[in-house]
């Protein structure tokens, strides 16, 4: 009988490879023009560095989907682990680092500006805490901290669905709440798509662990 993770696995594999089958063939080419972002002016490096971050982050992506895969990752242990070097150092770690050069000059304002950062931050930190774990050997904290990496991987996906909700919701106020202007409620709608993107996520993989674990208490028990 399918447990509840063979339920949610698939979803999770379409709703990924749909994702980067619509981004990622617009940067391959590596043609400003197609770019979902727009390049910034006067800042040369900004074009390449977030080439680099979304190839980088596709690759943590797709290494993401297969480490939660249960089959796997019970089944073939040194697979895991493998593609969990993949995972890290061909995905989360470069990409992680390159977008911090991108994410202060984001295109829709400082308030993405800063909930980029601090994705960006607590990416690399969360995962650079899971491999630590792991090297240590304490791998119920691996575990728990690679959840919360993947659960900020998988943000930039949940991020266009939080998108077009809040244009949804805002667009009827464009009149009043944003004087008509069109542009700044997008960029309002994408200061909130970004923040809820990752803090919403982050908060459904810390209620998956603690239903996992029981209490905090016990998960600090476990390393």
């Amino acid at each position: 009988m399918p447990t509840r993770q063979h339920l949610w696995l698939p979803p999770l594999i379409v709703i990924s490879v749909a994702f980067l089958a619509f981004s990622l063939p617009r940067y391959l080419g590596f043609d400003p023009a197609r770019s979902l972002i727009p390049p910034h002016p006067g800042y040369p490096l900004h074009y390449p560095l977030l080439v680099g971050h979304i190839l980088f982050g596709s690759v943590a992506l797709v290494t993401g989907c297969l480490q939660v895969w249960p089959w796997l990752r019970n089944r073939y242990r040194v697979a895991h682990r493998w593609i969990g070097r993949l995972y890290l150092f061909g995905g989360v770690f470069p990409a992680g680092v390159l977008v911090l050069g991108v994410a202060p000059v984001s295109s829709t304002g400082f308030f993405s500006s800063v909930g980029n950062t601090m994705l960006a931050v607590l990416w690399l930190f969360t995962s650079f805490a899971g491999y630590r774990a792991a090297r240590r050997r304490r791998y119920a904290d691996h575990r728990a901290w690679m959840v919360r990496s993947f659960a900020l991987t998988f943000s930039i996906v949940v991020n266009r669905a939080w998108l077009v909700l809040w244009i949804v919701v805002l667009d009827p106020f464009t009149g009043t709440l944003f004087g008509g202007d069109e542009a700044a409620m997008s960029r309002a709608a994408a200061g909130a798509s970004v923040w809820l993107s990752w803090i919403v996520n982050l908060l459904v993989a810390e209620w998956w662990l603690l239903r996992r674990r029981g209490t905090p208490a016990r998960a600090g028990r476990t390393g």
